[in-house]
């Protein structure tokens, strides 16, 4: 398990980290979301011993990452894809960071043949791709066998069959009783990936439920439809709920606000009016996600408007 126990960190003036006090439990997939700047990172840095606390405590295992003999045997992290050196080969780093913690050097052959890398392993890292880098980055994580992983945006250059393949290996290692953290931008892979979700903004924690608990905090959005006789059933729903177009320019395809599902396949029923298409629009992990730090977005953009020339 990792344990925050009112974790700071401050540079200066700027307050990283606030008071950050939470568990990352074994054996389940923890998201680690927040807006730029909101202390992910920074987190996860003293989690590994890399930034020292301003106060509070990061234990693995009720241990400190500094205090562990061996570390790659307890904990593995992916923190920063570019944190190798261009002119050392792929094998050669993982075979220093085998022989530092004790580790067999027959591991480092079984981590590179499980993400990929073997074919590759002899080239230096200065002609890899960002995502042949990552998949480094996870071997070098998974190479002592560890209970507890960290991976910061892990994805990050990873082709469609490749985030998949992280997905899937993420699952299994959580499904093996590791304990898994994991931080990313992408709302729509940690809905499919996750179990469990820690939120935080400016430093502070917001949010730390499971997934279906963060999501079921918002209603239903909407409810699609698809009707061959779109003006019936606008007539259909008159006093029951307010009826639009969707935005795919269909006309046969309707959005309607205001009820469910199922209130809205009754009322056509007893209409008369046919469907061919009914679902709710429940609101996505993205949506949850804006909701909960929309007041802790450090860089607001604003949208600009140009004059004709």
């Amino acid at each position: 398990m990792i344990t925050l126990d009112t974790l700071s960190k401050h540079y200066g003036e700027t307050v990283a980290v606030d008071q950050l006090t939470a568990e990352v439990a074994p054996g389940r997939v923890t998201g680690f979301l927040g807006p730029n700047g909101a202390g992910k990172s920074t987190t996860m840095r003293m989690v590994v011993g890399l930034d020292r606390p301003t106060a509070g405590r990061a234990l693995v295992g009720g241990h400190a990452y500094s205090d562990l003999p061996t570390p790659l045997r307890h904990v593995g992290a992916l923190l920063d894809a570019e944190a190798f050196h261009p002119g050392r080969r792929g094998r050669t780093h993982l075979v220093a960071l085998a022989r530092s913690n004790g580790i067999p050097l027959a591991r480092v052959d079984e981590v590179l043949e499980e993400v990929g890398m073997a074919s590759v392993a002899h080239r230096r890292v200065g002609g890899y791709s960002l995502g042949m880098r990552q998949r480094l980055g996870i071997a070098a994580a998974l190479l002592g066998d560890p209970g507890v992983l960290l991976f910061d945006e892990s994805v990050n250059g990873l082709d469609s069959d490749g985030v998949r393949w992280v997905r899937d290996l993420l699952r299994r290692l959580a499904a093996e009783g590791r304990t898994v953290l994991v931080s990313s931008h992408l709302m729509s892979e940690m809905q499919q990936t996750a179990d469990h979700l820690l939120v935080i903004g400016r430093g502070r924690l917001l949010v730390d439920a499971p997934v279906g608990e963060v999501l079921a905090g918002g209603a239903v959005l909407a409810v699609r439809v698809r009707t061959p006789e779109p003006d019936r059933f606008v007539t259909a729903m008159e006093g029951l709920a307010e009826v639009h177009p969707a935005d795919d320019g269909d006309p046969h395809d309707l959005l309607v606000h205001g009820t469910t599902a199922v209130q809205v396949g009754e009322a056509a029923f007893r209409a008369g009016v046919p469907l061919h298409g009914l679902r709710d629009l429940e609101r996505s992990l993205e949506d949850a996600y804006v909701d909960l730090t929309t007041d802790s977005v450090e860089y607001v953009a604003r949208p600009t408007v140009l004059e004709n020339a």
